[in-house]
């Protein structure tokens, strides 16, 4: 299965945003999909916030599986890393719009009206399911160019 369609069907089997980019990358990065679904339990609706979109956080934690520094020293994953960062989050804003939930769903989830308001007009049903789709097409590309 490609990671796009498995993190929409994750993401509809109610994992969270971050959970279902993150875990449909993750066996093949080596890290079992249970831990990843753990790992990335936090990461939904923006850490509950609204901040950072929880599937750019879970596409973040994918990059940062593949590309990241692991050893003392080693500049070259640093860099690395932080370049698909940037890059992710660039096109993520590019394609969405913004990379921040409350941006994206255009109410506050901070606040219980935001909540009911986003339930209210199915955003979690109708936007969040793209930006899954948006983040796992993204983290694809980036790992095919490098």
């Amino acid at each position: 299965m490609d990671h796009v369609k498995k993190s929409v069907e994750l993401f509809g089997l109610k994992f969270n945003c971050a959970q279902a980019v993150f875990a449909s990358f993750s066996e093949d990065l080596g890290l079992d999909e249970k831990q990843a679904l753990k790992i990335g339990g936090c990461f939904g609706s923006g850490m509950r916030k609204g901040e950072v979109c929880g599937a750019c956080t879970g596409a973040l934690m994918v990059l940062g599986l593949k590309f990241g520094q692991s050893e003392v020293g080693d500049i070259e994953s640093k860099l690395k890393s932080d370049d698909v960062c940037v890059k992710f989050l660039e096109e993520f804003a590019e394609k969405n719009g913004s990379y921040i939930c409350n941006d994206l769903l255009d109410c506050d989830i901070r606040t219980k009206e935001g909540i009911e308001y986003a339930k209210e007009n199915n955003l979690f049903t109708e936007i969040c399911p793209k930006m899954v789709e948006s983040a796992a097409s993204i983290v694809e590309e980036i790992i095919k160019e490098n």
